[in-house]
């Protein structure tokens, strides 16, 4: 099938991309006390040399104490952390590139005793890692005002550094998920109860994104349906509630939504074949990032049980894009076995495509 969708140009605001693929953002736990090093450079730089069109960085954490499960996950403040994300910008700008980072914060999935300063407990809306689940006391409200403006700070280094936009987190059942989710936001003042108050806390984020940084820096949201706590859980059941979910979102100033899916060419709603990515274009006119088992055969999650992923054909994926479901093409294990995963669906060396295997996850690079 013609690949000259895949491989057109694209333009958002300041941003512009040689072609379509996005690297998705895949946690990793390689940066020492949080300090991403020369070697992380050099990941990125390869896949940038590999032709990807816009890398998405792996979870980065705000400055929060309580923002990471990790302290090997990379950190988004501090001299050591930006100076190390500086060098990173500089490889795949170098290599032709574009990337920013994931600002993240894990919320209630922190385990404390795991992670830095278990001396303090986990954070989230209500305290509840999954309905029923309490793990901490609901946040304050300078607890939500601080994270706020923890992300805020985060972009505005982020651009300062050269940074090509930022992305929000906004997915999985981490922390601004969390306020999203009714099972998990059970709050009775204005950062729950209704789904407009449960969105609140991420358009208040973005909005300060904004103003901390310029009307032409791109800004990103992930977002997903499902959790790591629920698979089968759903923010919408409707066109109609996605609206309602989306649309403060995107007023407030969202450029790009990042529409996480477990396998893409899942349709989201019945009678329709638009998948999420393809509904949240329709409904907010904004440009949209599918993401879900691009090339490979089952979801991410196979992984972990030991099952191996054989490639898949993306000839769907490319009818789509050609009918203009969506605008970009996120893609993560394929990316992460292979730096040249993107040169080599150019090149039709699919061939060379490789079966992404479980085990490898501790050892690529």
């Amino acid at each position: 099938m013609p690949k000259a969708s895949l491989f057109s140009r694209f333009a958002c605001n300041s941003l512009e991309l040689s072609n379509r693929i996005v690297m998705a953002p895949m946690t990793r736990q390689f940066s020492p006390n949080g300090i991403p090093t020369a070697d992380v450079a050099a990941y990125y730089k390869r896949r940038a040399q590999g032709g990807t069109g816009l890398i998405i960085t792996e979870g980065t954490t705000v400055n929060d104490a309580v923002a990471t499960m990790d302290a090997n996950i990379p950190q988004f403040h501090g001299k050591e952390a930006l100076a190390g994300w500086e060098k990173v910008v500089g490889e795949v700008h170098a290599a032709g590139g574009k990337i920013m980072p994931q600002l993240w914060h894990v919320g209630m999935a922190r385990v404390a005793e795991k992670a830095p300063h278990p001396e303090l407990p986990s954070a989230g809306p209500s305290g509840l890692f999954k309905p029923g689940k309490q793990g901490a006391e609901p946040m304050t409200q300078q607890h939500i005002e601080s994270v706020i403006a923890a992300f805020a700070q985060a972009a505005a280094d982020a651009k300062a550094i050269g940074m090509d936009g930022v992305e929000i987190h906004g997915a999985h059942g981490y922390l601004i998920d969390q306020f999203f989710w009714e099972g998990t936001n059970q709050r009775t003042d204005s950062w729950g109860g209704n789904m407009e108050n449960r969105g609140r806390f991420a358009v208040e984020i973005v909005k300060a994104i904004r103003s901390a940084t310029s009307p032409d820096f791109p800004i990103v949201l992930r977002y997903s349906q499902w959790k790591q706590q629920d698979y089968t859980a759903r923010l919408a059941s409707t066109p109609k509630e996605l609206e309602a979910f989306l649309q403060p979102l995107s007023d407030a100033g969202v450029d790009i939504f990042h529409c996480s899916q477990r396998r893409y060419w899942e349709s989201e709603f019945e009678d329709s074949n638009l998948n999420l990515a393809g509904w949240t274009k329709k409904l907010t006119g904004k440009p949209t990032i599918t993401v879900g088992s691009v090339g490979l055969n089952d979801d991410f999650f196979g992984a972990f049980k030991g099952q191996d992923s054989s490639t898949r054909s993306i000839d769907d994926l490319l009818e789509r894009l050609d009918s203009q479901e969506f605008d970009l093409v996120a893609v993560g294990r394929a990316l992460l076995q292979d730096p040249e995963w993107v040169n080599k669906i150019k090149d039709e060396r699919t061939d060379e495509l490789q079966t992404y295997s479980a085990s490898s996850l501790a050892t690529l690079s």
